[in-house]
């Protein structure tokens, strides 16, 4: 099943553009089309986007749900921020391992314009001022040249969407082809999980020596990436060999697309489970 992931600002046009696509794929085409997002989950988006723990629950909970709809024939539309490069890279890695094409739209506006599209809706659909304005701050913009965030079709308020190239882009455009990190002869091969031992214990390592001199606020560099980890407060060895656990698991179920992307995505991964 093909995958279009939205990506934009909160109040960007999103949804509209969603339901845009789902109607065109729905009239020129013989495929059904599912949307998932946060609207269909019913979350209190300021509840959640206010709790660090919270949010990585829903992204977890919507990638679940595209992974659950994942087959052949049909479209699916996330229709949610997507706004972190590190989410989108496990995005990708899903739709490689399950041999679908994929696509980005990034509905691009200016923070002024997603405020007062904001103040626009109803209460009840608003977020937050503050809420808005930390989630603008946090945003990672895609970039044609990574490879998960690629096709990218960028469109702003009043543009017209371009329904054909993102149909070719899905329906006549070959999966990424499957490779050693979506293989599951690497998963059992000696030298991949000795490398992602010893990576992640490299990392651990690093953080642990960097706390003897640093204080909260500070970054700290690791081996093998130009990502750092925040300190945001001291990290025990306990909690970081709990993390390193979870990391690993979840790295053997999917996979990076090489060896050289462990320490990036492991630093992510920490920064988004330590506070």
């Amino acid at each position: 099943m093909p995958l279009v992931e939205m990506c934009g600002y909160p109040c960007s046009g999103k949804t509209r553009r969603t339901h845009e696509l789902k109607s065109y794929f729905e009239s020129n085409t013989d495929r059904k089309v599912h949307i998932v997002g946060d609207g269909a989950i019913d979350v209190e988006k300021n509840a959640v986007y206010a709790d660090s723990q919270r949010e990585k629950n829903l992204r977890g909970a919507l990638k679940s749900e595209v992974e659950r709809k994942l087959s052949k024939d049909d479209v699916i539309i996330l229709d949610s921020l997507n706004y972190i490069k590190g989410y989108r890279y496990e995005l990708y890695c899903l739709i490689k391992h399950t041999q679908t094409p994929h696509c980005l739209v990034y509905c691009l506006t200016s923070a002024e314009m997603s405020s007062t599209w904001n103040i626009d809706r109803d209460a009840a659909e608003q977020y937050t001022q503050e809420i808005l304005d930390a989630l603008v701050l946090r945003f990672e913009a895609p970039d044609s040249r990574n490879r998960w965030d690629s096709p990218l079709f960028t469109i702003q308020k009043d543009d017209t969407l371009p329904y054909e190239a993102i149909s070719d882009a899905i329906f006549k455009r070959k999966a990424p082809p499957p490779n050693q990190s979506t293989l599951s002869q690497p998963l059992s091969s000696t030298n991949f999980l000795y490398e992602l031992d010893k990576i992640t214990q490299d990392v651990l390592m690093a953080i642990l020596n960097a706390q003897k001199t640093s204080v909260p606020g500070d970054l700290i560099a690791v081996p093998g990436t130009s990502e750092k980890i925040q300190l945001t407060r001291s990290f025990n060895m306990a909690e970081l060999r709990k993390l390193r656990r979870q990391f690993i698991s979840y790295t053997k179920m999917h996979p990076t697309e090489n060896i050289g992307q462990i320490s990036n995505m492991f630093v992510q991964y920490l920064n988004k489970s330590l506070h």
